[in-house]
């Protein structure tokens, strides 16, 4: 007769959910080296082995806990709506609103708290950056319009770092439009010179 473990959960698409929620928040946290996957297995209350099952390694599960459900189009349609006039608040406020999403915080947060000492980790912060926050708006940008992106990318980046893992106040506790208010013309700065209505 088997017995079943009790408070552990078999396995199923439920428990793969499970373990993805719980290495979010442990990953969001404490970032990729402290989180261990015994501390992850217990969250989700199931075997470590279980773990390893279902994602193969910490690194795997890593990964598919940080991939963020974002749509690139549609990130740089609300960007772009009119143009690139205003994108800089349009930017500030579209990047900003992810960590401020109680569904997408952990991640975001985990990414970038991972991305300082995990390859991986900074990997995923690249592509984000380059390929949602940055693509967006070069291809309407004239000329060094890559540097110009990528100097608004990581613009965002050390202000998220600032805010939402350093908590440096008061950065830290000011209300979010007020800071889109204050970095979105600063953005906007970088995008002078902007190509006339359209990608290049």
């Amino acid at each position: 007769m088997q017995h079943k473990t009790l408070g552990r959960r078999p396995g199923s698409p439920a428990t793969r959910e499970a373990i993805l929620g719980a290495a979010r928040k442990a990953f969001g946290a404490a970032g990729f080296e402290r989180a261990t996957i015994r501390e992850i297995a217990q969250r989700a209350k199931v075997d470590p082995a279980l773990v390893l099952h279902y994602f193969g390694s910490k690194d795997g599960l890593f990964s598919a806990a940080m991939a963020l459900p974002i749509d690139p189009q549609q990130f740089a349609a609300r960007i772009l709506a009119d143009g690139i006039e205003g994108a800089g608040v349009r930017l500030a406020h579209a990047f900003l609103a992810l960590w401020e999403e109680p569904r997408l915080a952990g991640q975001v947060r985990g990414i970038l708290r991972a991305a300082v000492s995990h390859e991986s980790a900074a990997a995923s912060l690249r592509a984000f950056i380059e390929g949602q926050v940055v693509g967006s708006v070069a291809g309407y940008l004239g000329e060094d319009a890559r540097l110009r992106a990528e100097l608004a990318g990581s613009h965002l980046v050390g202000l998220a770092f600032a805010r939402y893992i350093l908590r440096a106040e008061p950065l830290a506790s000011a209300p979010l439009d007020e800071i889109v208010a204050l970095v979105g013309p600063a953005l906007q700065g970088y995008f002078s010179g902007a190509a006339q209505g359209g990608p290049q």
